[in-house]
């Protein structure tokens, strides 16, 4: 069985997360739920490729952002890698990087409009934080054997691109090809608010009933991100950056007049926008946060809470779907595709799919959130279960052969998984708020509707911080179970 910590540790979560389902609200307030699940389940076996130039716009625009918006961040990541050590740098990044994508979306819109610039940026800046971080740990982790061989008197720049870079090249490349296909699901999510990428069309789809079309869409690019590695070849990425500028289009002219009245008159608070006086700041911070910052503080801890148990459920139910010590190829294969459709879907698009189906609750952003971290966490265990070496007397009865064999040599390494995507679920609870789930985002996405600027940043930060909190937390629990804190780079 897994060490005693480590048990005690799984069953206090366990017990949390039962004791927030008890305070959750798992309505189901369709009419007809399982009508409209049979519609949907048929437009998905009977894509509609009809319109195939607005498909084809549509994943292009997708890619688009993509590719510009990680190679900014990537280039910027690179840069901040250098100076890491410099803690207002670690700071910084760790902040950006705390926010959703989705959430910067929605910041740049206030003041810079619906165009090119905010997607780029709403990918590129928190991704600019990811690599920083990321980047610096490979740089630091490095073989730096090579540097004594370089001639006296090499210059820092030299040193730099020809004795570490190459050492580390394969981990750089790896790493960068996986948030490639991070930034095409953050991309596919942007359209959401408005930006002509999938998430666009699979609203106009949604909202018109064409689940034919919603099924093409959704078919599309998990084929896109199935075949990245072909189409993703190190010759073509010049061309298709310079190609995706002219495939986003549009206006790239940012108003400096709308930029300006926000950051000097928009976000300060209402009651001291005529003179600062502690009285309205008081009134206005007390009436933030018991109407809006602390209802949604508590609604996104439950929802995380929830879902972070119902991930780990799933993900030790599904890796042995995928490992050889328990099902043959055949078997391997049907459950790999499926663990590649979940871990493919962004969750902000599965809470969307489920709350058509079921009706505004925690229930469709509970299973969408478990769907999508389970898949990646069963894969990566059921990848590292697959390379245990089993001995002669382990038992043939595979349910003992799990409960007592399998499952408490990679426990461990599921914990470590696990309470990684901690700080994940909790950003992706924050956002799936916009959906009408009383989460942070849905408070955040009301201040925008009321034009209230300055709600909407201070519930940002609280986001920001709430997000360090859970990330700080993970690592902690991590180094006391003395669990490996490195996460793996492959979706």
């Amino acid at each position: 069985m897994p060490r005693s910590a480590s048990l005690r540790t799984s069953l206090a979560f366990v017990a949390i997360g039962l004791a927030c389902l008890a305070s959750a609200d798992l309505a189901i307030t369709t009419l007809h739920p399982w009508r409209e699940l049979g519609r949907f389940t048929w437009g998905l076996v009977t894509p509609s490729f009809q319109e195939g130039g607005t498909l084809g716009l549509a994943l292009g625009k997708t890619v688009a952002f993509a590719l510009l918006g990680v190679a900014a961040g990537s280039v910027t990541g690179m840069g901040l890698a250098l100076i890491y050590h410099r803690r207002l740098v670690r700071v910084s990044a760790a902040f950006v990087r705390a926010v959703h994508e989705l959430f910067w979306a929605l910041l740049f819109l206030q003041f810079l409009g619906l165009n090119a610039i905010t997607g780029l940026l709403a990918i590129a800046l928190p991704y600019a934080g990811i690599f920083a971080k990321v980047y610096a740990e490979i740089l630091e982790e490095g073989d730096r054997s090579a540097e004594p061989a370089l001639p006296a008197g090499t210059g820092k720049i030299s040193r730099f691109f020809f004795a570490r870079i190459p050492e580390v090249w394969s981990h750089i490349r790896t790493y960068t090809v996986y948030r490639v296909e991070c930034g095409l699901r953050t991309s596919a999510v942007l359209g959401f608010v408005g930006l002509p990428t999938l998430g666009f069309y699979l609203d106009s789809a949604f909202l018109q009933g064409d689940y034919s079309r919603v099924g093409a869409l959704l078919l599309l690019f998990y084929v896109l991100i199935a075949l990245i590695r072909v189409w993703l070849r190190p010759w073509l990425v010049p061309l298709y950056l310079a190609l995706a500028p002219l495939l986003l289009g549009g206006s790239l002219q940012v108003s400096m007049g709308n930029v300006t009245r926000f950051f000097t008159q928009d976000i300060v608070p209402l009651g001291l926008r005529d003179g600062f006086s502690w009285e309205a700041l008081g009134s206005w911070a007390g009436d933030l946060l018991t109407q809006q910052a602390l209802p949604g503080v508590v609604s996104t801890v439950v929802l995380t809470q929830i879902a972070l148990v119902a991930t780990g459920a799933l993900a030790l139910a599904a890796f042995p779907l995928i490992c050889r010590h328990f099902v043959g190829r055949p078997e391997k294969v049907v459950t790999h595709i499926a663990l590649v459709v979940g871990r493919s879907t962004p969750e902000y698009i599965l809470a969307y799919i489920f709350l058509q189906l079921w009706g505004p609750s925690m229930l469709p952003a509970i299973v969408a959130l478990a769907l999508h971290n389970g898949a990646i966490i069963a894969h990566l265990i059921g990848r590292y279960a697959d390379a245990l070496q089993l001995g002669p007397d382990t038992p043939r009865n595979p349910l003992v052969r799990y409960g007592y064999e399998v499952v408490p040599r990679v426990y461990n390494q599921f914990l470590a998984f696990l309470f990684y995507r901690w700080e994940i679920i909790m950003r992706e609870s924050a956002i799936l708020g916009i959906l009408g789930i009383h989460t942070l985002g849905f408070y955040i996405d009301s201040a925008i509707q009321n034009l209230r600027m300055d709600h909407m940043v201070a519930l940002l930060l609280i986001t920001a911080f709430l997000n360090l909190g859970i990330d700080a937390a993970s690592r902690i629990i991590r180094a006391h179970l003395r669990l490996r804190t490195t996460p793996t780079y492959e979706p």
